[in-house]
């Protein structure tokens, strides 16, 4: 595939998930088209050798993976994992704000967002609904409004003079968007206008009230490829969705000959403390159940070793590859990096490495990535922070610990990381992606 096509699908994907859920729609769409069979938590499981399963948690996770042709307790199983939320500015639940006739709603802040960036955009509302029916049942759907009907407007500097002087943003007074202009007496309803809206859906006609609901703020502004050569790529949500869709693409594209696993986990930008966290049990969940359930051990379990027994010697060859962006040094803040560790946009993939372990890569699973780039013909690159700057962390220590599987930190470079629109290089999605499918195919 030329890299202009991927870069189309990449592009694509990013326009249809404006959030975690939207993402993992997006990726249960892409994995039945490619033939994968939907497995459910709360069924018994049967896999086949050489077969392809999904299954989805809390509509914001997603875990696909290949059972492969050769033994898995011999082999073990390659994982690739990723998360897919992103800073933003989540919608409280009692949203409502009236001040001179304007409406506004209230926001949380989700994540580690730059603020100033979220000024003066074109927002829209996307996220999760849950209602109850004209019968009394539970529904749930996913909403995005699409239509920029949201903007915080940023003060003039006329009345803020000093602005561009030590500024420190109130998230809780500053961040709140104009959605509406009302008359004295009008009011106004956000669950009723969450129902009107939900109602045009033809499978959701019969809600009837709002219960809960999990809403986003996001940009309208749609991906695309930028700079004078096109080499760049502008979007909201390159962290991490840039990786979700490169290591699903890359598992759909690798060899069968090894069992291999997709890993996307939601609420990474909180801490990964929750069901479909890194933190929770989500995979290991999986992998159990792939022991456990599946054929190639029965040879095994016949001879009296326990499913414990087969997730240990699996865990012990296996590997895990945590991909998240990095951060590219930008050309105005150089004193940002250390001088020896400075990645670049379309330099190849980025070894991320840190002392302290909050990254998971060690000498041996870096020697075997590098490998697989040599072995690709992909330059890759590396990058430790500066001792007096503070670390951030990823998923792959979170998955070590859990796991007891050997991780190591990658990602493409990237500038703005958790600003409202990053930019990455055009050359480096498809770069990575070929990496990662020989990662799954050796």
């Amino acid at each position: 595939m030329s890299v202009s096509k991927f870069n189309q699908g990449l592009l694509d994907f990013l326009q249809a998930s404006p959030t975690a859920f939207h993402a993992v729609a997006s990726l249960r769409a892409m994995l039945e088209k490619a033939g994968y069979e939907e497995l459910r938590e709360g069924d018994s499981w049967s896999l086949d050798r050489n077969a392809c399963y999904f299954v989805v948690r809390n509509d914001s996770a997603i875990i696909a993976f290949k059972t492969g042709r050769e033994a898995l307790l011999d082999h073990g199983i390659r994982i690739a994992g990723a998360h897919t939320d992103s800073p933003c500015l989540k919608i409280k639940p009692n949203p409502e704000i009236r001040q001179q006739g304007y409406l506004q709603l209230g926001v949380e802040v989700y994540g580690g967002a730059l603020f100033t960036p979220w000024f003066d955009r074109d927002l829209s509302i996307a996220g999760r609904i849950n209602y109850k029916d004209r019968k009394g049942a539970i529904g749930s759907a996913l909403l995005d409004v699409k239509d920029a009907i949201a903007v915080i407007p940023s003060l003039a500097i006329h009345l803020n003079r000093t602005v561009h002087e030590n500024r420190t943003l109130n998230p809780q007074k500053e961040l709140q968007p104009v959605v509406l202009q009302l008359g004295d007496k009008q009011r106004f309803d956000f669950d009723a206008y969450l129902l009107s809206i939900l109602r045009k859906q033809a499978q959701h006609r019969a809600a009837q009230k709002i219960l809960a609901h999990e809403l986003y703020l996001y940009d309208t502004q749609a991906p695309a490829v930028i700079g004078m050569e096109g080499q760049f790529i502008a979007s909201a949500r390159l962290d991490n969705l840039l990786s979700c869709y490169v290591a699903c693409q890359s598992l759909i594209k690798s060899k069968s000959q090894h069992a291999s696993m997709l890993v996307c986990n939601d609420h990474e930008e909180v801490g990964s403390a929750s069901t479909s966290g890194a933190q929770g049990p989500f995979l290991k969940s999986v992998l159990q159940r792939l022991v456990a359930a599946s054929k190639l051990n029965e040879a095994a379990r016949s001879a009296g070793e326990d499913a414990s027994e087969d997730l240990h010697r699996m865990s012990s060859r296996s590997s895990f590859l945590s991909i998240d962006n990095a951060h590219g040094v930008h050309p105005n803040y150089l004193e940002k990096h250390d001088d020896k560790h400075r990645p670049v946009l379309n330099g190849g993939p980025v070894i991320k490495i840190n002392a302290n372990q909050r990254y998971a890569s060690n000498s041996e699973s870096v020697a075997l990535f590098k490998s697989i780039c040599d072995d690709a013909k992909v330059p890759y690159q590396q990058f430790v922070m500066r001792n007096d700057m503070a670390c951030g962390s990823t998923i792959g220590p979170i998955t070590a610990t859990e796991t007891g599987i050997s991780s190591l930190d990658i990602g493409v470079a990237t500038f703005g990381m958790h600003s409202i629109r990053e930019m990455a290089g055009s050359d480096d999605p498809a770069s990575l992606a070929k990496v990662v499918t020989r990662y799954f195919s050796r």
